[in-house]
């Protein structure tokens, strides 16, 4: 979204989700909004995040955002890892985890993404692709601060959501991996992500280890999103 439309979206969705209770909700707004954002959510219990990071936190990166400029635009948390930064800008999962020591480093909780392909999931390929992303991406770290965002690729933007059983079983992959090789596994909030829509919040939140949800395209819409909100709350 634009600056104007950032400001449009929040003017609409803050009363919408005025009376939530024992939710967190977060937007994870463009860079260029990010400012504006934070200002406008001041006085809420919103929580403000970036799409991306960059790991140096200083030097000639030209285009790139530092972990400080994130904190000074008013970010607390950022995202890492999504399919997307995968996929189109080749970030490994060493880049990714040098990511997250730079977010956590600077204080920003992190939201981190992993998932497998189609052909990944075609070839009953699931849990080795997230034990190859998870031990990556979270190697020599803690999970102090850190979500885990389940997005499997072939459901993002397609319309193809996973079924609530696919998810949980993901989910509960992703949760035993946590408690074998790190502490504190059973704090750590784990999200579906993948065309998540109203029509579908309520089955995929009904699954014991759906903890919430990385919400894309039907996030663009405050009504929408709110109505997302509202089904996340019944849980």
């Amino acid at each position: 979204m634009t600056i104007e439309e950032t400001e449009e979206f929040i003017g609409s969705f803050i009363p919408m989700v005025k009376d939530v209770k024992d939710v967190d909700i977060l937007l994870g707004v463009p860079y260029t909004s990010l400012s504006r954002a934070s200002g406008l959510l001041k006085n809420t219990d919103i929580i403000l995040g970036a799409q991306n990071i960059y790991y140096e936190e200083k030097g000639a990166y030209t285009g790139e955002i530092s972990a400080g400029m994130l904190l000074s635009a008013g970010c607390s948390c950022v995202i890492i890892g999504h399919s997307e930064r995968r996929q189109y800008f080749k970030e490994t999962d060493e880049i990714v985890n040098r990511k997250i020591q730079t977010a956590r480093k600077n204080g920003l909780e992190v939201i981190l993404c992993i998932g497998e392909s189609l052909a990944e999931r075609e070839e009953f390929r699931t849990f080795e692709v997230l034990d190859r992303q998870l031990s990556g991406s979270l190697k020599d770290l803690s999970l102090d601060e850190i979500t885990i965002a389940y997005e499997p690729i072939w459901a993002i933007g397609t319309g193809n959501t996973a079924t609530p059983e696919q998810a949980n079983e993901s989910h509960e992959f992703i949760r035993n991996w946590l408690n074998k090789n790190k502490e504190g596994a059973d704090a750590v909030r784990i999200q579906y992500g993948g065309s998540v829509t109203p029509d579908t919040v309520d089955s995929l939140m009904s699954q014991p280890e759906v903890d919430g949800a990385l919400v894309g395209g039907a996030s663009l819409k405050p009504d929408s999103f709110a109505k997302i909100v509202a089904g996340a709350e019944k849980k």
